[in-house]
């Protein structure tokens, strides 16, 4: 689809209208915890509802939680949207349910400009960036330091000219060829020395070495959860995604999924960021009870 949008030159009062490639995508997310026997459930943090922005713009959003639970909305210090449900009764299931339709309009991924003093590699962030940023900087040990400085050296040399968006590609694209992408289903993240040792890891393992990599490399780096559109497994149950975003003076927060080796493009819905890998989860919770539980989720994306 594309809108035409009307833009009015302030010097010649001039009026030019320009078209806006927009897509449109829904995402359907199913999550059932199925327990032994009767629990009482604690609250559940849910996070569902995809970032808005100049980028991205809810068109619907259906939240359905069963059993019933009192709904309270935030947004948290990150600013993402948190949903907290609060149950008042037992229960042997916990279903959450959220259907969202979206508009897409970040057609054109590496249409940014970088501030001039950033476009090559090394360069330093400003003072005030760098107060702002610092959370997003914190190095790994220093054992994890050495790994990762000589698996960059792989990548890159110091003192070799590059501009700092061609050595982020270069990353992406080297855990995305040199390692074996594997689904994990248990809960957490392996650390970054762990996705080297074994040679493989999930999406948000990638994500997590991607990130660490870019620490090393004096750069600000934090963890995104969301939903990615895989055209050939539309109609399939997928599960969410994971990819990493560099804070890139004048172009802002840019993503990079180490996973398919690429930037983040329109195929890609943002939910949740965190500078902790583990910190957004899109449920979270607890029961009181000694039940064993068992988790099924679905996931479909589709364009509309």
């Amino acid at each position: 689809m594309i809108l035409w949008d009307l833009f009015r030159d302030p010097l010649s009062n001039k009026k030019f209208h320009f078209g806006v490639i927009m897509k449109r995508y829904k995402i359907i997310h199913r999550t059932y915890y199925n327990y032994t026997d009767i629990v009482t459930l604690g609250a559940h943090h849910l996070l569902l509802r995809p970032r808005e922005g100049h980028d991205l713009r809810i068109e619907s959003f259906v939240l359905k939680v069963t059993p019933d639970a009192q709904i309270y909305w935030h947004r948290d210090v990150e600013d993402n949207s948190v949903a907290i449900a609060n149950f008042t009764g037992p229960a042997q299931q916990l279903t959450v349910e959220s259907e969202v339709i979206i508009q897409q309009y970040n057609e054109s991924p590496l249409d940014f400009i970088v501030a001039d003093y950033a476009i090559n590699y090394p360069f330093s962030y400003t003072e005030g960036d760098q107060f702002l940023l610092s959370p997003y900087r914190v190095l790994p040990d220093q054992k994890t330091r050495e790994l990762l400085n000589n698996w960059i050296f792989q990548v890159w040399k110091s003192g070799e000219q590059v501009q700092t968006y061609t050595l982020l590609q270069r990353l992406t694209e080297t855990i995305n060829k040199t390692l074996v992408y594997k689904v994990r289903e248990e809960p957490g993240v392996q650390s970054a020395e762990e996705t080297l040792s074994l040679g493989s890891g999930s999406c948000r393992d990638f994500a997590l070495l991607f990130m660490e990599a870019v620490k090393c490399l004096g750069l600000a780096s934090r963890f995104v959860s969301g939903y990615l559109h895989a055209p050939l497994m539309s109609s399939q149950i997928g599960s969410t995604h994971a990819w990493a975003e560099v804070y890139l003076p004048g172009g802002g927060w840019k993503g990079f999924d180490p996973t398919i080796g690429d930037i983040v493009g329109t195929d890609h819905i943002p939910v949740a960021v965190s500078r902790l890998a583990e910190a957004v989860p899109p449920i979270s919770g607890s029961y009181a009870g000694s039940a064993k539980s068992k988790l099924d989720v679905g996931v479909w994306v589709s364009k509309l």
